[in-house]
Parts: structure tokens; sequence; C-alpha cells
């Protein structure tokens, strides 16, 4: 895969672009909403929203899960202050991130008034993203830009690295928007955008390396470290 180091200073690109917020999870393995963990007193989904408005979007699509009134009433509040934001709910969260996908893609063909070029498209429990990287996909030119980062087991390991961890390649990630509507049926389960970009072409593939994004919250004991390093709140 080829690699394409970025800076805060490289030139963004003139693009239109809308962004999908996949925030449908249901934090199994956590044991609480991911989404209503506090970042510098507000709730991680409202936190991550505001910090996409910064690249100007036309258009925000947050997929949320179905049946949690306090995810719903928090991000409508938010919504409420931005017009570009529209929600979506997920009935079947429990299905893989590939339907939470499909969802947002639909969402944005259906109020699509402006040209849209390409699509940011994201998580929000990496918790130390920042505006500077969210610049800096979007300022790749191939049909892919992608965030590259060590796994946690890799950063756990750094006196003695396990070469049999390799680099994950994933989101956040900007995609051509006509590329992406071609993928849109393709996308099921958990993993279907993944196996499709692999299926393209070296030269197709930016990556933008920042290991801040190494740290999303799964478990506890994650949690317990984040808070710690004060990157949650307390």
């Amino acid at each position: 895969m080829s690699k394409r180091v970025f800076t805060e200073g490289t030139e963004q690109q003139s693009q239109n672009h809308a962004v999908i917020i996949l925030a449908s999870g249901l934090s199994q393995r956590l044991g609480q909403p991911k989404q209503l963990l506090v970042k510098h007193g507000e709730p991680l989904i409202t936190y991550m929203t505001r910090l996409t408005t910064t690249t100007n979007p036309k258009a925000i699509v947050i997929v949320i899960p179905d049946n949690h009134h306090l995810i719903a009433s928090t991000i409508t509040e938010l919504a409420n202050q931005y017009p570009t934001v529209q929600i979506v709910v997920n009935s079947q969260a429990d299905t893989g991130m590939a339907y939470s996908l499909r969802l947002g893609i639909e969402t944005i063909v259906a109020f699509e008034s402006t040209s849209i070029d390409r699509v940011l498209i994201m998580g929000i429990d990496q918790v130390l993203l920042d505006e500077p990287h969210l610049m800096a996909l979007l300022a790749g030119e191939q049909p892919v830009v992608a965030s590259r980062y060590h796994s946690w087991q890799r950063l756990e390991k750094h006196q003695n690295r396990d070469k049999m961890v390799s680099d994950i390649i994933g989101l956040p990630l900007v995609i051509d928007y006509k590329l992406l509507r071609q993928w849109q049926s393709g996308l099921t389960g958990d993993k279907g955008l993944r196996h499709l970009i692999r299926g393209l072409p070296a030269e197709q593939i930016g990556e933008v390396d920042d290991d801040q994004l190494s740290y999303d919250i799964d478990t506890p004991e994650q949690l317990a470290y984040a808070k710690q390093q004060g990157w949650l709140d307390s």
C-alpha cells in the first residue's frame, strides 16, 4: 500500500464533502454507552460532531442506536444548533458497522441538493482525534485517504514489539462519493468497507499517520486509562 506523508500545512483541496458519523454501537464490552462518555464537559458524541463542523461539510449524518432516549435527546439538541446535521436511527445496530454505513449513504443520497465529491467517515471513540488530522485526510487526492496507526496491543508491547501485530489502516477516512455509491450494495457485516478498500490498487489509497488514533475506547480498562491521562472527564 502506498505511503504518503501529510502535514498540517498541506493545502486543502477545494472539495464539497459530507460526513457520516457511525455512532450506533451498543458498547457491550464497555458496559456503558460510549456515546455519552464526557470530554471537555460534553457528551463524546456531541464533542465529535462539533469537531467535524470545523471542516465545513455540506452535511453531517449521525447514525445512532434505536431505543436509546438519552443518546437521541443529546444529539437532537445538537442538531437543532446545526442545520447540516441529520440523525438516522439504526434499528439493527447488532448486525455490524456496514449496515450503519449503508444507512448513512442512503441519507446523503436522499437529501443531496449540491454536488458531494467526497465523504468523511468516522466513529466517535478515538478520543484524541483532532481537526488537523481531519483536514489532512481531506487534503489527500486519492480516491481513498485513510488513517494509519498502531493497535493498542502493539503500543502496549512497545518495548518488545510483536512484528505479527500490523498497523491499522482505517477510520477515520475520506472516500470518493461516486466510489462509495458503487460499493453501497456490497456493504455487509462488520468489515465490509475495509475489505473493499483492500481490493483497490495501492496508488488509489493515501494514508495519514497518527498514532493518537490508537486510543479508542472499547473496554473498561481502556476507559480508565483515558480518564487517567485526562483525555476524558472523570
